[in-house]
């Protein structure tokens, strides 16, 4: 034992690391053969360093001394075989991880010696050296500070002209492998961190400052590969396209983000840089197609609905004021130009418009559009007062603007962003009012008058929201909430429905705009809500003849918590993805009799009633409810009883036969085998049993397989009136409180198939009949404990339990 202590102790020794040192100077070639000897001469220096920089001081004053970091350098230099390049990479890696004292670090980062191991002609085009490389500058990158950051760079006076760890590495920035992309990015912005103006200077400015241009060009890319999915020609609603979109949603917030922490360095050149890239490059080409220009000059052929979800999302991840109020002043321009208009034929002057969009679009006349031309002229730069020209214009090609309507039959005269606002297609007009009330919640946006987007602040839009802008009555969202309060109503009483998904979107922005609105509405409106409040009941009244509604009331329970979470869910985290997925799911379900399909159903008919329930307590309440209390129906209630072991079987146990009819079937692994078949009902509980006979005891069974009652759809075979069809639930789904609603299934389970056969057609229709009443008893039970909720005074016995 002694002797292991001795030797371990002895391999950390400064006698040790010289002898190692010396051996490593005495290589001349590396290569296949002496591969092996190397790295474990480089192991052991690395290993016996990391010791000494924290144990013992002298061991680094060796490594200095002797210039190993040099040696490392020459080992590269005279390797042979690329093989030894990721280990030592590796090794050194490992190394400045592990550093701790300033000296060391400080030492590591002179004398060139990371520029030049930065700068080894490397061959990345096989194995897995261009992680370790890339790990490498991630590494260095780690531990440089404002005062080491010179040691990497090269200066010409007090100009920068080269950077080789910072140009090196955003040479893979755009590699596939995910794991190099996120140590680029995590290297970038340790160095933007501890950067000074001369760096700053330099990271800015061509050539290093086309990184954020071809960042921005990627990410309009992926934007472009996501209208594609969205717009797909394919089958609607296949799960794999759900799963296509939400991985490229997923890339694209990624980008987002790496964006968001860019601009959060607070560097004014780092910032102006990464806006205007974002502006010029994807920002405003996917907004002008929505300003209805008649002639799309920045079109990249994204469609409405895509760049909306695009643009809602950068401004929710990004923000900031530049890209806030470049957003909002060419969505908005047609509006504010055409109130600062009328202010002046009215007063002479400005003093009394609504607003000015000159100020904050001047901000941005450097700023050139790329946008994509005809096949022959490729991509196209426009300045922004190319596109002013354009917006005055068609906005004084319109002689009037009025923010409210005249009456019910007269439409406000839209613009832009507005028109999409109230369009025939569902999902385009949520998504244009979540990006106008992503712009109303900003607290970034200036250069608006207070009145342009908010209200008054004892009616704030948003929850707790004290913007400027949001402070002050009769702006244009205030004037077209009754216009779009209407909107949605209509949406919620389409006939025929519209998808649940679009209810319960449809239902979050409706509370958003009832709270905005002192939850009051029309008699017209009422109409319109009940309307669609019937039709939720109809929906789930429907479900209690489906295959699932014994599972009705305990869907109620389980989802009734995450759905009135969701409809409480603030504006700022509710994620713009849902327009994308309503865009591509307006479809209802079709008749598909697979048990699981028709379980997603009934779970949907229960969200979209839950969702009524909501909104009528809000309208008539002012409040949302709780969790209702279903009432299982009393023993005494159910009229027949059983006993216990017919009522709560188990395969295998014993049953009684008393009320079982005799019947065959056939086993793939058992054969024919002659069975008793019993159907019961107790409460919203039903099962049908099939027994064989208990060898002693006659009256008896044994219980060989069992199937919920729900479902059965017992039929008799149109050749053989002896012989009874039925249907079997194989999909049972598991409830997860905690999580609430449950994910769909991607490729459910197929129903099983039971045959039966009697020894007589009587015998037979006697089985269907007996399965039908037992049937009807147990759905009896379960529309007795749903009764309640049902009824039209529901809420009225709700408010008097609570005066109770």
């Amino acid at each position: 034992m002694w002797r292991l202590l001795w030797r371990s102790i002895d391999r950390f020794s400064l006698q040790h690391f010289k002898s190692v040192i010396t051996e490593l100077r005495q290589i001349k070639v590396v290569n296949e053969q002496n591969r092996d000897t190397v790295v474990d001469l480089l192991q052991t220096i690395v290993e016996i360093v990391t010791y000494g920089d924290r144990q013992d001081p002298l061991i680094f004053e060796c490594f200095m001394e002797y210039q190993v970091l040099a040696e490392f350098v020459r080992v590269l230099k005279i390797s042979t075989s690329s093989t030894i390049e990721a280990p030592l990479l590796q090794y050194l890696s490992i190394m400045i991880q592990n550093m701790d004292s300033e000296h060391a670090i400080y030492y590591c980062l002179s004398n060139d010696y990371v520029n030049n191991i930065v700068a080894h002609p490397y061959n990345f085009n096989a194995g897995d050296l261009a992680l370790y490389y890339v790990s490498f500058l991630r590494a260095v990158s780690s531990k440089i500070s404002r005062d080491t950051l010179c040691l990497l760079v090269k200066v010409h006076g007090d100009v920068v002209v080269s950077f080789p760890m910072y140009t090196e590495a955003l040479k893979f920035a755009q590699h596939e492998e995910k794991m190099i992309q996120t140590a680029i990015r995590a290297l970038t912005l340790n160095i933007y961190n501890i950067c000074d103006d001369n760096v700053y200077q330099f990271i800015t400015t061509p050539p290093a400052s086309i990184y954020f241009s071809d960042l921005v060009s990627s990410l309009r890319k992926q934007c472009l590969q996501l209208d594609a999915l969205v717009n797909s020609s394919e089958d609607k609603c296949t799960h794999q396209r759900n799963k296509d979109i939400f991985l490229k949603t997923d890339k694209i917030v990624d980008d987002l983000f790496y964006f968001k922490d860019m601009l959060s360095v607070g560097e004014s050149r780092l910032s102006r840089v990464v806006t205007q890239n974002l502006l010029s490059l994807l920002i405003l080409p996917l907004l002008l197609p929505l300003l209805k220009l008649g002639e799309n000059k920045g079109s990249y052929h994204i469609s409405a609905v895509t760049s909306l979800y695009i643009v809602s999302r950068l401004l929710q991840v990004v923000g900031g004021k530049h890209l806030i109020n470049g957003v909002a002043g060419l969505l908005l321009y047609h509006y504010m130009a055409l109130c600062e208009r009328d202010a002046i034929a009215t007063n002479g002057d400005t003093a009394g418009s609504t607003g000015d969009a000159s100020p904050l679009l001047h901000s941005l006349n450097d700023i050139n559009i790329k946008v994509s031309g005809h096949e022959a002229e490729g991509e196209k730069e426009i300045n922004i007062n190319y596109l002013l020209q354009h917006l005055n214009v068609q906005t004084s090609s319109n002689s009037h603007f009025d923010g409210s309507p005249r009456d019910d039959n007269v439409c406000i005269e839209r613009f832009g962003i507005f028109a999409y606002l109230f369009s025939d297609n569902h999902s385009i007009s949520l998504a244009s009012l979540f990006l106008l009330l992503t712009l109303a919640e900003n607290k970034d946006l200036e250069h608006f008058p207070a009145s342009l987007l908010g209200m008054s602040q004892s009616q704030g839009l948003m929850n707790n929201c004290e913007s400027a802008f949001l402070k002050v009555d009769g702006s244009i969202l205030v004037r077209l909430m009754p216009q779009i309060l209407k909107t949605l109503l209509k949406v919620l009483a389409c006939q025929p429905p519209v998808s649940p998904p679009m209810q319960w979107h449809t239902g979050w922005f409706l509370r958003k705009v009832l709270q905005c609105q002192g939850n009051k509405l029309t008699d017209d409106n009422i109409h319109l809500f009940n309307t669609s409040y019937e039709q939720s009941r109809e929906c789930l009244q429907k479900e209690l003849d489906g295959c699932w509604f014994d599972h009705i009331p305990d869907t109620i329970g389980n989802e009734w918590g995450s759905c009135k979470k969701a409809l409480e869910l603030q504006f700022h985290v509710k994620d713009p993805l849902f327009t994308l997925e309503l865009e591509i799911c307006q479809q209802a379900i079709d008749g598909n009799f697979n048990s699981c399909f028709a379980w997603e159903r009934m779970v949907d008919a229960v969200k979209v009633l839950i969702l009524h329930l909501q909104l009528k307590a809000l309208i008539f309440m002012g409040c949302l409810l709780e969790k209702p209390s279903l009432e299982s129906p009393s023993d005494s209630d159910l009229g027949k009883t059983y006993s216990r072991d017919i009522s709560s079987p188990s395969f295998g146990s014993e049953v009684s036969l008393g009320s079982g009819i005799p019947c065959r079937i056939a086993f793939s692994y058992a054969g024919v085998r002659d069975i008793y078949l019993v159907a019961v009902a107790r409460g919203i509980s039903g099962k049908l049993i099939l027994a064989e006979k208990h060898p002693f005891r006659s009256q008896r069974g044994v219980v060989i397989a069992i199937a919920p009652l729900a479902g059965l759809s017992p039929r008799i075979d149109e050749d053989h009136p002896t012989w009874l069809h039925l249907r079997i639930r194989e999909f049972e789904p598991n409830f997860v409180k905690a999580k609430g609603s449950q994910s769909k299934v991607s490729t459910p389970p197929a129903d099983g198939r039971w045959t039966l056969g009697f020894h007589s057609a009587k015998a037979c229709e006697t089985a269907r009949l007996l399965i039908l009443e037992e049937t009807c008893k147990q759905r009896s039970s379960v529309e007795s404990m749903l009764a309640p909720l049902l009824r039209e005074d529901y809420l009225v016995n709700v408010l008097d339990s609570q005066g109770d």
